[in-house]
């Protein structure tokens, strides 16, 4: 099991875009809404090539090693979910207890979501081409949450201690910080979150950060 992707709604697309892709992610797919129709525009299209059309992004991708984000065009940033890469039988195991736990499961061809109470997601991707081979992985997300039980509910959902996941309290949900390896330096992208890249991973603790 492994951490790989988080995805947001946003009112900055491109310039979200322009962040990811400064920091050495590629653009695997950009999906538009036209006329209640999905339209692709992926690369080499450029935003010189659509910008004037106005387009409402539903879905942009980006890659980088094993971290795959994901971002659409929403009214103002809403950290979303969070996805995990799983083999069939943790696929399974993490369906039966979100079951128990009374939590929504929706299965469909390409990935599982399971709905918490906390207006957040959890995707699990079994598919290994979700993300790409190389340098770039997760190491770990600081959440804000108003709601204590968060935690402690994730961690029953997971039978496990979230020790790539810390958790702090915040006014509402939010994705406050990302440490990735494979990635130098720290800055904050369009929708406040803080990006730090780690050196190896050296020194990395679940208190660490700069929240």
């Amino acid at each position: 099991m492994k951490l790989f992707h988080y995805h947001f709604w946003t009112d900055r697309v491109e310039e979200t875009e322009s962040y990811y892709r400064r920091l050495g992610f590629q653009v695997e797919g950009r999906y538009a809404m036209e006329k209640g129709t999905v339209t692709p525009y992926h690369p080499p299209l450029e935003w010189d090539d659509f910008r004037e059309n106005a387009l409402i992004f539903r879905i942009i991708e980006v890659r980088k090693g094993n971290i795959n984000i994901t971002f659409g065009a929403g009214k103002k940033p809403i950290f979303d979910h969070i996805g995990y890469l799983v083999t069939d039988e943790e696929l399974k195991q993490l369906c039966n207890r979100a079951d128990v736990m009374g939590w929504k499961t929706e299965a469909g061809a390409r990935r599982t979501f399971i709905y918490t109470p906390y207006r957040f997601k959890v995707e699990l991707q079994t598919r290994k081409d979700a993300v790409y081979e190389g340098d770039g992985s997760l190491a770990r997300l600081v959440i804000a949450s108003p709601d204590e039980a968060f935690e402690r509910e994730l961690e029953r959902l997971f039978h496990r201690e979230m020790e790539e996941i810390s958790f702090v309290q915040g006014a509402q949900l939010h994705l406050q910080e990302v440490f990735m390896e494979g990635v130098e330096g720290s800055s904050k992208d369009p929708n406040k979150v803080i990006v730090t890249g780690l050196n190896g991973g050296k020194g990395l603790s679940k208190k660490s950060g700069s929240c």
